[in-house]
């Protein structure tokens, strides 16, 4: 390109062309840090349980399990493994439960019984609060 000045041609100066080359990051290198040795453990040493008093265990008479209580009546609905009368002196064992009395009202279906079989849900009046998964045994 050829410019006028004055009468004067002129070069316009040719522009320098730099590549811009990106800067090169330095590779790190990997640390590899090996695993200690597993050691041997020593086997278990069983060791005796301090004598004292154990939870008695009455799964021999188990009568039924708890499957709901309605707290503004004083019921218990149980469902029944074995048979049950009025009268019978039944014990209710759970977590927090720990009750003896003696059977004196008994329905099914808001209808009063006097015996239950094997199977029946029942709803029984119980004097304190039991819990759904409580066991109900007989004495």
């Amino acid at each position: 390109m050829a410019l006028k000045k004055k009468g004067k041609k002129v070069k316009k100066a040719a522009k320098k062309t730099t590549k811009k080359t990106p800067k090169k990051r330095p590779i790190k290198k990997k640390i590899v840090r090996k695993k200690p040795a597993l050691k041997k453990r020593k086997p278990a040493v069983k060791r005796a349980k301090p004598a004292g008093k154990k939870p008695a265990k009455q799964e021999g008479n188990l009568v039924g399990l708890i499957t709901h209580y309605f707290p503004h009546v004083q019921a218990a609905v149980i469902k029944l493994k074995k048979p049950l009368n009025i009268g019978n002196t039944v014990k209710i064992m759970g977590h927090t439960t720990d009750l003896v009395q003696i059977i004196s009202s008994m329905q099914i279906d808001r209808i009063d019984i006097s015996r239950a079989k094997k199977g029946d849900e029942i709803g029984l009046l119980v004097s304190s609060r039991v819990r759904q998964g409580d066991k109900v045994y007989k004495v």
